[in-house]
């Protein structure tokens, strides 16, 4: 089957939800994939984030094929190994939070909206504009993003949205009915938006201060992405839940939401469950991934990746005036533009660069925590190349 054929079948048989680029993936090895006709590119995006290991980690692979010649799933009517040693190993990790296993951030998302209504006895829930946190109903209840919302509203109700970075306006909005504030400690999807300095610290304070939960939605940040483990550690925040998914599994689906102890506590049995959440195959990914990236200091190393990308991307801000801003934390980067990025990513393909655009005019890179620096190099002087064509 050729390219065409297969966007043709594709056309006819699947739902036509996506943008989907011209281009037709089938093997990758670390930040490399090759497309159908055998064409190879370095990959900026890692599925969004997902493979911060890159493709086919030793590891990952090696998990994937024992589990499953064992075990794949039984459901939670019975005690598995592999999730019990993965709670117990994101227990170690966060300091002692308990964890639920789900199998995407969205389902995070909404074990999390549960979990604080049903902790505090209160209804409302304070997000933030510009946000997303997911697209099933109660997720997208607190995405504060328009675009996402308008066509299927009526939606959740109990939701309020405010300025993000604004500790004033949480302030205000914050009343006796709220049981939580949700925020991502970077706004992925709104476009790479870092926090002012200080901002989730006074968070945390007013959250305190109220008597409300703070609640991180960690899916798109954690597991090393942003130069630590979680990202609210090198925030130096601790929340009181937290969101996993996308890389916590490598490419293979997974989810969690994580809570200090007296707070999941108030989850009973019957309250919450996931038919395929924390089956033994997607926790023994979860495993590797995590051990992985704790062996190989891969936290690290995205900080200083992200430094040397960082500072290779504001030279090119330099030197074309289309680039209005370079902002970011590890390897998770933004890079807004004062024209529409999306012909950027066209051209990036014919570059050999597999780029993002989110928010109309911001390229995002998450590439692979493993990347090597000289692919980081090569990245720049690709995109070099196509912003010259946008100056002219």
């Amino acid at each position: 089957m050729n390219l065409q054929e297969l966007m043709e079948l594709d056309r006819r048989c699947v739902a036509q939800t996506y943008s989907r680029l011209p281009v037709a993936l089938v093997e990758g090895k670390g930040a490399l994939v090759r497309d159908i006709n055998g064409r190879e590119y370095i990959d900026c995006i890692a599925g969004i984030a997902v493979l911060n290991l890159g493709h086919a980690h030793p590891r990952v692979l090696a998990a994937l094929q024992q589990q499953a010649a064992k075990l794949m799933h039984v459901s939670n009517l019975y005690y598995t190994l592999p999730q019990a040693e993965l709670a117990g190993m994101l227990c170690r990790l966060s300091g002692g939070y308990m964890s639920f296993f789900c199998n995407s951030g969205t389902e995070a998302v909404e074990a999390a909206i549960k979990l604080v209504r049903k902790h505090t006895g209160r209804r409302e829930i304070v997000a933030a504009e510009n946000s997303f946190h997911g697209r099933t109903l109660g997720s997208l209840s607190a995405t504060g993003q328009e675009e996402y919302r308008r066509a299927f509203e009526p939606l959740v109700p109990g939701f309020r949205h405010v300025e993000y970075g604004s500790v004033e306006a949480l302030r205000r909005a914050v009343g006796r009915d709220t049981a939580a504030v949700i925020l991502e400690p970077i706004q992925g999807e709104g476009g790479v938006v870092v926090p002012p300095e200080g901002y989730l610290q006074e968070v945390r304070e007013l959250c305190d201060r109220r008597d409300v939960l703070l609640v991180l939605d960690e899916v798109q940040t954690g597991i090393g992405r942003c130069g630590s483990l979680f990202a609210w550690q090198g925030f130096g925040v601790e929340p009181d839940v937290f969101t996993l998914a996308k890389a916590l599994g490598g490419g293979f689906p997974i989810g969690a939401m994580l809570a200090r102890p007296e707070v999941m506590r108030s989850f009973e049995r019957g309250d919450h469950a996931s038919t395929f959440g924390g089956n033994p195959l997607a926790c023994s990914v979860a495993k590797a991934v995590l051990e992985v990236v704790e062996e190989e200091r891969l936290a690290e190393r995205a900080e200083e990746l992200g430094e040397y990308l960082m500072g290779r991307l504001r030279e090119l801000q330099e030197k074309h005036g289309v680039i209005k801003e370079v902002r970011g934390r590890g390897l998770l980067v933004g890079v807004e533009l004062s024209t529409d990025c999306s012909r950027v990513v066209l051209a990036g393909l014919e570059q050999g660069l597999l780029l993002n655009c989110v928010h109309g005019r911001v390229l995002r890179f998450a590439p692979p925590l493993v990347i090597e620096r000289e692919q980081l190099s090569l990245v720049c002087e690709r995109l070099d190349r196509i912003l010259e064509g946008l100056d002219d």
